[in-house]
């Protein structure tokens, strides 16, 4: 996709540029977490029962968690990887809520997250869809 900036009435093509390591992409992302996506960091490399979840961030306007992945390379199975953190996610919230407790303030109670608004965010320069995978 072709990205252009406005400068004034013309536009101008930004030249694309490649990323070495998914660290680089995630040192990024999460300095700047809150003007990309309004989003506060709680834990780079959130790990919990075998699973390490790059970037785990909180949503304070809709009061949900948001795990954010990288990926540095096209990747056909990001989305079987999100939902096996969305499933980590929903049946321990108890370890994220002391996370976010453990790292932030004002602390949250289980009654302050809105389970309903978690969402998993892939960052990557490209996504490629397997032919045989069904959207609803």
């Amino acid at each position: 996709m072709r990205i252009f900036s406005l400068r004034g009435t013309v536009l101008d093509e930004v030249n694309r540029e490649q990323f070495l390591l998914e660290k680089e992409i995630q040192r990024i992302t999460e300095t700047n977490l809150k003007m990309l996506f309004g989003l506060q960091l709680v834990k780079s490399e959130f790990e919990l029962k075998g699973l390490r979840i790059d970037t785990l961030a909180f949503d304070p306007e809709s009061r949900g968690f948001i795990i954010i992945e990288y990926k540095r390379d096209r990747n056909f199975l990001v989305v079987d990887q999100g939902m096996a953190y969305l499933n980590l996610m929903l049946n321990n919230k108890a370890d994220f809520i002391l996370e976010y407790n453990e790292r932030t303030t004002p602390s949250l109670k289980r009654e302050d997250v809105d389970w309903t608004q978690t969402r998993v965010i892939f960052v990557a320069p490209e996504f490629k869809v397997s032919a045989a995978c069904n959207w609803v």
